[in-house]
């Protein structure tokens, strides 16, 4: 499916591909709620990163969080960058070295019409602030940390191929 995306002020567009375009997954952890906000969550959508397209790239900026440790009380920079309209402060997506030939881009940077998800992924609830409530339905998942499905075997195991082939 082609995405298309854009940050609120319009200073940033992009466009990319997705065989994974199902907004299922809603991220609660400190560095998700702290940089794009939104309901306490961020969600997530995989992409191809070889597809991505970006104007306005003049206009981004690179954060990669600081990831603490509790058991080695660590701290580590994360490898992800995470991408953000530096003019209005929209985050944009997310790139990990670790994995180059993704690209995760924000579900409320696409300004492409979204399939809707039969059920989503709660992860790394034991994160989520205490104002924020968990609005699970019947089949939805919640796990505390990281679940061991990913987003491609999350698409594959309900059946959920690419909305245009």
């Amino acid at each position: 499916m082609l995405l298309e995306g854009s940050c609120h002020c319009g200073g940033v567009r992009f466009k990319l591909r997705s065989t994974h375009p199902y907004p299922f997954n809603r991220c609660y952890c400190s560095i998700c709620r702290k940089t794009s906000g939104g309901g306490g969550y961020a969600i997530n959508l995989g992409g191809d990163f070889s597809s991505l397209e970006v104007y306005g790239d003049a206009n981004i900026s690179v954060y990669c969080a600081m990831i603490h440790d509790e058991e080695t009380r660590k701290s580590e920079k994360s490898p992800a960058r995470r991408h953000f309209c530096k003019v209005c402060g929209s985050a944009l997506w997310i790139w990990d070295p670790r994995w180059p030939e993704l690209v995760h881009p924000h579900a409320s940077a696409i300004d492409s019409e979204l399939p809707v998800p039969p059920e989503r992924t709660h992860l790394m609830v034991d994160s989520k602030a205490p104002w924020v409530e968990l609005h699970n339905g019947r089949n939805d998942k919640v796990f505390a940390r990281y679940p061991d499905e990913s987003i491609a075997s999350w698409h594959q195991r309900l059946g959920l191929e690419d909305p245009d082939q």
